[in-house]
This record gives structure tokens, sequence and C-alpha cells, in this order.
């Protein structure tokens, strides 16, 4: 469903997949690029238009909806919905895992004959690396953190248009910051002021807002101190989970 403005009172275009999975994958996935607002990016004096989100994330998020739906529900599927300032996908179903832990966790199938067909086509993995790859886009790009919900029977992820950081919410800017520690920490490394500054693009004399984002996700034990020994100056975070 491609939608007029940000909201779902006036549709532009609804298109129905009618291939299978192995045939009309890529061909969806290019679909939908092709659908989402185009950004202006000047490389060595030339202007070209690219998509507002990068092609690999949307390619490991359409995947995982495909591979992770729940089967045996009838009436409902796969949705992509793109709206002018968000990509939401969603699948039914609710995870087999919690959302907080989509990074790090070994992965859980509830489809393993679908899972493996589609690991063969080179559509999927089988290794839990999707999300990580996802967040790295995003962070590489530096948008804003997607968001991952689940209702009483489906699993939704959004993407969201390029935001500066004053314009993010405060819950976005610690779930970036929680997500940025989760990415660093499967990594092998740790968070940081100095990486968080770098993942939201603040200047380094404005390090003390970093500071802030960072004591917000303390408080609402989303990351944690690596080292209480540790001057605030040089420290380090990790995820809750660690």
């Amino acid at each position: 469903m491609v939608y007029r403005g940000n909201n779902r009172i006036e549709s532009l275009r609804e298109q129905s997949g009618v291939r299978g999975y192995a045939i009309g994958f890529a061909n969806a996935v290019q679909f939908i690029l092709d659908k989402i607002p185009q950004n202006e990016e000047i490389r060595e004096a030339l202007r070209r238009e690219v998509p507002m989100y990068p092609k690999l994330a949307v390619r490991e998020l359409l995947a995982n909806a495909l591979v992770h739906q729940d089967l045996s529900m009838t009436g409902t599927g796969p949705m992509v919905e793109i709206f002018s300032d968000r990509l939401e996908i969603t699948n039914p179903g609710i995870p087999l895992i919690d959302t907080e832990r989509f990074l790090d966790l070994p992965p859980l199938s509830r489809n393993e004959t679908l899972t493996h067909f589609m690991r063969r086509l080179n559509i999927c993995e089988e290794r839990g690396s999707g999300i990580d790859k996802v967040i790295f886009e995003i962070e590489f790009n530096q948008l804003p953190p997607p968001e991952f919900s689940v209702t009483d029977s489906h699993t939704k992820v959004a993407l969201f248009a390029f935001r500066t950081l004053s314009e993010m919410e405060s819950h976005e800017r610690i779930r970036a910051c929680y997500q940025h520690a989760c990415l660093r920490y499967v990594s092998g490394s740790k968070m940081t002021n100095e990486s968080l500054r770098r993942r939201l693009a603040i200047e380094d004399q404005n390090y003390s807002m970093a500071s802030r984002i960072i004591s917000d996700a303390i408080d609402v034990n989303l990351i944690k101190p690596f080292s209480k020994t540790t001057s605030r100056r040089y420290a380090k975070y990790v995820p809750f989970w660690a």
C-alpha cells in the first residue's frame, strides 16, 4: 500500500503479490524501492536520486516478514505500507523472542521448511544476522532508529525518514542509544560517549548531550555501565542483557 501522506486516509496505489517467493522476492524489493520517496545525493559533482531507506535494510526486513509469518493465520498476510515519512512492514504472528533481543539471540523460526528453502535461494540466512545488518545500515545513513512493535497477533517494524537529532522524540533517542549499544556489543566492542556522538551526528563540543541520552537509557534499564570503576569520560556501556 502506498499512501499520499503520513496516514492511511488517502491511498495512491495497492499492489498484491501474485508470484511465489522464489521468483517474486527480488521484484517485490525493487517495487518497494521504486515507490518510496527519493533523496537527492551529490557525488563527484553529479546528482542522483537514492531511496530514502537503505536497500539492504528493506530487503532484510521483507525477508524476515515472509520467513517469520504465522502461516496458520487466515485472512491476513505480510504487508508493506509506504507513507511520506516512514515505511512499515507487518507480518501475521507474534515473534518467538522479545523484540529487544532481536540483535543478539539465536534465530528461532516457526517455519523451518520455508526458512531452509529461502536460504537455498539466498533470500534469507539462518544465522540471525539480518537485524544486525538493518541496524548497521540505518546507523551508517544516520536515520532515526527503527521501531519494532507487537500487537495481539502481528509483528511490525517501521523505518523512518531522516530527521535531525533535535527533531527526534526522547524515546527515539533512547532507542537509538540502545540499538547502538547492542550493535557495538555483538560486534565485539562497547558503546562510548564518542561512538554515540558519531551515531547521532553530535558535535564533539556537545558531548554533554550524548551523556544525557546515555543517562536516560540507563534510567529505563536498557543499557548499563560496563565497569563502574572507569571515569565517566572514558566509560563504556553495554546492553542490559550483557
